[in-house]
């Protein structure tokens, strides 16, 4: 088990304006912030990050979604912080998630659900070599 996870802060929150609360959010629940960035992912970065949806119906409409906007890539530390962190989001559809978690403040459906985080301790690490080198993480 890792005390490292890795989110994104998605096009749709960003455009909203919940960036800030986002990571205010994450930090009052007792995660430490050892990587972040403000970005853009092309198309191309985008269907590269999600490859392993390549072959499900919702891939290129996640791609495009994925690429309209800029983005914040975090890595964060934390006991326990990849359950620890999916229990804060909330399940992905924010009409199913918990009161109080990221998706159910911030998410608009299914497809435009604010935040990005990893599933498993192995993929946290593979998400956040993807976007942060060894000198960008503290």
């Amino acid at each position: 088990m890792s005390n490292r996870t890795f989110t994104m802060i998605k096009p749709d929150a960003m455009k909203n304006g919940h960036a800030g609360a986002i990571i205010d959010r994450i930090i009052k629940e007792g995660f430490k912030v050892v990587a972040l960035k403000m970005t853009k992912l092309s198309a191309e970065k985008a269907g590269e990050f999600y490859a392993v949806h390549k072959e499900r119906p919702f891939y290129g409409e996640l791609v495009e979604f994925m690429s309209s906007g800029p983005i914040t890539a975090a890595i964060l530390e934390k006991e326990n912080a990849v359950t620890a962190f999916r229990d804060l989001i909330g399940a992905t559809n924010p009409a199913n998630a918990a009161e109080g978690t990221i998706r159910k403040l911030y998410a608009a459906s299914v497809g435009e659900n604010a935040v990005h985080g990893s599933d498993s301790d192995e993929n946290a690490k593979i998400e956040g070599d993807f976007f942060f080198s060894g000198l960008e993480r503290f």
